[in-house]
Formats: structure tokens, C-alpha cells, sequence
């Protein structure tokens, strides 16, 4: 189990957000333990950030070339390589620069542990996006068993906004990719998690990105869609109600099973059901004397 409030004690290995590279030097207490090769430095895959912003990691190359590398890479000893628990943008960054070695700081941590610094570092410098961030969460749930509230001491967040992170998974897919394109803001998203239908919610986020829709806006579209969409219902089940009533009443009268079949637009069918010609003959009979 790893332990309480980890996040708190990485000041010292992972830079504080938006802390230019520039102004970071090297002192006793984030002094690197060697420098290693770059190539003998990979990325964590099962780390919670998967999308990088070319731009900045250029920006940040451009710094590298400048003043190098000053804050060491975060990583575990795997014998054949050195495996990265945080700093994988500094060390693509460091990659464009074309450095040879970087400076690296080697701890040994538990799984999950590395998921913990690595959600911690992401979300410190808002580098996650909302879905990323919302499955580290799920995993920290499912694969280590912890609860909602020790996942929002872990890193340092209301246990509210883990699990307001955690219900934008229930959107459909296409519009988790708009959220994750900055198409929509969390905002939308989460006013969308009222709409049920998939098609319906993607058709909105759709709208919300062409109308540039604000969150207020959509609250209130959603709130009118499904005011429309249960008075439909409950005109639906009038019907049904009726229909079922005429079933039974023709059932009766005919002395066999009857189904009626409704559409939209006032029309249907009636379905009279037989079980030998003798009672083909006798229904025909009923109907047409």
C-alpha cells in the first residue's frame, strides 16, 4: 500500500506547474543520482498522459538547447533500462534537443505508487486532459482497490471532483474524443451526461461546438429535451394503455389472440392470431357475419 498523501512529498523530484525550465537549477536536493544515456530511458506506458502538445515540447526542446536539461528525469532502475515515473515530457523534450544524456534520479516504487506520482505530476501542471485524467482515477479504483475518498487524499483533490472526473466515462465515445480535442469543456460534458441516448449526445456536443454554446446554454437544452422526450413517453404509454385495452376487447370477442401494432403517424396494424384452418373458418366467420 503506498503511503498517505504521496503527492506531498515530490515537490523536490517533480517542478512546480508552469515553473519555466530557465529559472530551475540543479541544487543538493533535486541533484541528479548520474546521467545516463537518453537511449537507455524510456517511457512508462501504463503512465496516465497519453497526448503530448507538439508546440510546447517544442518550446521546451528550444529551452533544453539553451540552458539544458535542469530538472533530473524521475526513474526506476528495470536492470536492461531505466523506466520514466515522471518526467516524460522533459525527456521527449530533451529527445528533440538532441541531448545524448540526461540526469536522472533513480527511486524504486510499487505500481501503484508510479500510477500515483505519475496522475500527481500530470494533474499539478494541468498537463492531463479530462478523460485521461478520469481513467488514472478508475484505475487507482479498480486494479488497486482503493476508495473514492483515499483516491482524493492520494492527490490532494475533493472527493467530489474525483468522482465528477470519474462520470465523464459514461459519455459515448465520440464525445469523449471532443472532449479530449477541446471541441467541449468538461462543463459540456458533464451537462450531457443527462442525455441517455448516444446519438442525441453527440448531436448536441456537435451543436455545442458549432454554436459555441456556453454550459448555461446546453443545461437548458438538455433540460427542454428531456421535458419533450418524458411527455412523449407519457403520451406513449396513454396509448399503449388504450391499444391494450381494444387487444383484450377484440380477444374476447373473438375468442383468440389479437395484437395491434401502432406508428407515429396514426397508422398500424391488427394482428389476429389462428391455430388450424377449422379456426381460420370460424374467426372469418365471427368477422364477416
Amino acid at each position: 500500500m503506498a503511503a498517505r498523501g504521496l503527492g506531498k512529498g515530490l515537490d523536490l523530484l517533480i517542478p512546480e506547474a508552469n515553473t519555466s525550465i530557465k529559472n530551475k537549477d540543479i541544487t543538493e536536493e533535486n541533484k541528479p543520482d548520474l546521467f545516463v544515456k537518453i537511449t537507455k530511458v524510456e517511457p512508462n506506458r501504463n503512465q496516465p498522459r497519453k497526448n503530448f502538445d507538439e508546440d510546447t515540447l517544442m518550446e521546451l526542446a528550444e529551452s533544453i538547447k539553451q540552458f539544458g536539461l535542469l530538472q533530473p528525469i524521475l526513474v526506476q532502475d528495470k536492470k536492461d533500462y531505466y523506466e520514466i515515473i515522471a518526467g516524460e515530457r522533459r525527456w521527449r523534450a530533451a529527445k528533440i534537443a538532441g541531448l545524448k544524456e540526461i540526469p536522472v534520479i533513480i527511486r524504486n516504487y510499487s505500481e501503484q505508487e508510479i500510477v500515483e506520482i505519475s496522475l500527481i505530476e500530470n494533474i499539478q501542471r494541468e498537463n492531463l486532459n479530462p478523460i485521461e485524467e478520469a481513467m488514472a482515477y478508475q484505475r487507482l479504483l479498480t486494479e488497486f482497490h482503493l476508495k473514492q475518498d483515499e483516491v482524493a487524499e492520494r492527490v490532494c483533490k475533493s472527493r467530489t471532483a474525483v468522482t465528477n472526473s470519474m462520470r465523464l466515462l459514461k459519455l459515448c465515445e465520440e464525445v469523449k474524443q471532443m472532449l479530449i480535442d477541446d471541441m467541449i469543456t468538461s462543463g459540456h460534458a458533464r451537462a450531457l451526461l443527462a442525455v441517455d441516448d448516444p446519438e442525441i449526445q453527440h448531436q448536441l456536443a456537435i451543436q455545442i461546438f458549432d454554436e459555441k454554446l456556453s454550459v448555461r446554454d446546453v443545461e437548458k437544452l438538455v433540460k427542454n429535451l428531456n421535458r419533450k422526450v418524458k411527455e412523449k413517453k407519457e403520451e406513449k404509454n396513454t396509448y399503449e394503455f388504450i391499444y391494450k385495452d381494444i387487444e383484450n376487447k377484440i380477444s374476447a370477442s373473438l375468442g383468440t389472440k389479437v395484437s395491434i401494432t401502432s406508428k407515429n403517424n396514426e397508422k398500424g396494424k391488427i394482428e389476429i392470431n389462428y391455430f388450424s384452418n377449422d379456426e381460420l373458418d370460424r374467426i372469418v366467420e365471427l368477422i364477416t357475419s
